[in-house]
């Protein structure tokens, strides 16, 4: 893609945790949500424009079932018939391929009139954007590419729409102009999956505090935060995800779904935060808490983790992991963010313990026990978990630091310390009363 240079630059841990996976049925009424399969209809709902063609092209093309498979195409295809993307509707029909009958096939007298009023279109915002030029109205001119801007971006020519997006900038006479600007880039760019480019249009928003509703806000943030999790920086992520604020809502529909912050913000916590920062900035996040209810799996398997419930958090994501496969942000990531979970939850499993055994700790996990003691020989050689392994007798040893030791070390440390800062002071006073001190003399 083309553009400028300086657009470039623009105890607690004890309280219900089973050491035995066994019988967490029987203490634990509450059930586990099947896998089902993925209601396209009602997931298409949650988006609009370009983004919900593409999400329903991902999943048609991961999709094993043929009759599933054109479903979702008839839904794509409807779709695109409605905009004036050519390309998008191309792409659709293409992998149709004739399989919905003639009533879904390339449609040519579609593509023709399309194409037929784009240049009408186009010629017009031409002759338009010319007079304000040579008039040299501001306003007028960043309307202007503003609407080059929208007309190449709902013809598919993203690369065009960003160029006259950013154009409008020297043109921008108000704050407020300058986020609108910042908001177009950052929606083009997210599409052209260049995020260091987001990155920069959400930095350059964030610099005009004056302009920012809280909705233009949630939706920088949600930038932000899919900017971090492209990097895989899912701290980062996590973090601004959890900043969106419920004025979010179906607003920015184009890009993401309140349903997604939640499970992008809830995953990336899980695998990143610590303890504190899980009870703290996620289960006690009351903004969050709104999202988090749009989808109970996220929330259930959150507060499981947190309560130490392992079967049953590794239950959920079990059932999840099909559909957040599906997903056209979070599919990379997938495999990421559940070895991550599991290694966290692995390491807190131990920490209450002076020895386990690792029949009871398979059972929790629902692995098999030399499974489990490769697992825990890869964390315990990157020093994850201070522990070594009985292998023969299938328990683990906890080695523990003698914390009353260490803390006697600290407090001889400082002692010594102490003592010698105080005869520094008592010499060095004691030279001064006596006016005792070494003078060099200087030859000549």
């Amino acid at each position: 893609m083309e553009n400028n240079n300086d657009d470039t630059n623009s105890s607690q841990l004890m309280e219900e945790i089973h050491t035995n996976g066994e019988n967490i049925k029987t203490q634990r009424q509450r059930p586990i949500i099947s896998s089902e399969q993925l209601d396209i209809e009602s997931y298409a709902s949650f988006y609009t424009g370009r983004t919900k063609i593409l999400r329903l092209i991902f999943i048609a093309d991961r999709c094993d079932n043929p009759s599933m498979q054109l479903e979702i195409l008839r839904m794509a295809y409807d779709v695109a018939k409605k905009g004036e993307d050519t390309y998008l509707f191309k792409e659709v029909a293409h992998r149709i391929n004739g399989r919905l009958g003639p009533s879904y096939g390339m449609d040519l007298g579609w593509i023709e009139a399309v194409e037929r009023r784009a240049e009408l279109r186009k010629e017009k915002l031409e002759n338009e954007i010319n007079a304000y030029r040579t008039n040299l109205i501001k306003e007028s001119i960043r309307m202007g590419y503003n609407d080059f801007g929208d007309f190449f971006y709902a013809h598919g020519q993203l690369g065009d729409a960003f160029k006259n997006y950013v154009r409008t900038r020297d043109y921008c006479t108000t704050a407020k102009h300058l986020v609108n600007m910042c908001l177009n880039a950052i929606l083009v760019s997210i599409e052209l999956g260049q995020f260091s480019h987001v990155n920069s249009y959400v930095t350059k928003a964030e610099q005009t505090p004056e302009a920012l509703e809280p909705i233009v806000l949630a939706k920088l943030h949600c930038a932000a935060g899919l900017a971090n999790l492209e990097a895989k920086k899912y701290k980062l992520a996590a973090r601004k995800f959890l900043e969106v604020a419920p004025e979010l809502s179906n607003n920015y529909s184009e890009v993401i779904a309140p349903q997604d912050v939640a499970t992008y913000g809830g995953l990336c916590a899980l695998a990143t935060f610590d303890r504190s920062e899980l009870k703290s900035k996620v289960i006690d996040n009351l903004n969050f808490r709104n999202f988090l209810e749009l989808v109970p799996e996220i929330r259930e398997l959150i507060h499981d983790f947190y309560s130490s419930h392992y079967a049953s958090c590794l239950d959920y994501l079990g059932n999840l992991k099909t559909n957040l496969l599906l997903d056209i942000r979070l599919h990379d990531h997938v495999e990421s963010l559940y070895k991550e979970i599991r290694h966290k939850a692995l390491i807190q499993y131990t920490l209450p313990f002076v020895s386990l055994d690792l029949n009871m700790m398979a059972n929790a996990f629902k692995t098999s026990v030399s499974d489990l003691q490769k697992e825990l020989e890869t964390l315990i050689t990157n020093n994850q978990i201070q522990a070594r392994i009985d292998s023969h007798n299938k328990i683990l040893y906890a080695r523990h630091a003698d914390q009353r030791n260490a803390t006697f070390q600290r407090v001889l440390q400082t002692g010594a310390g102490f003592d010698r800062d105080v005869r520094s002071m008592l010499l060095r006073a004691n030279v001064i009363k006596h006016d005792f001190s070494h003078k060099h003399s200087r030859r000549m």
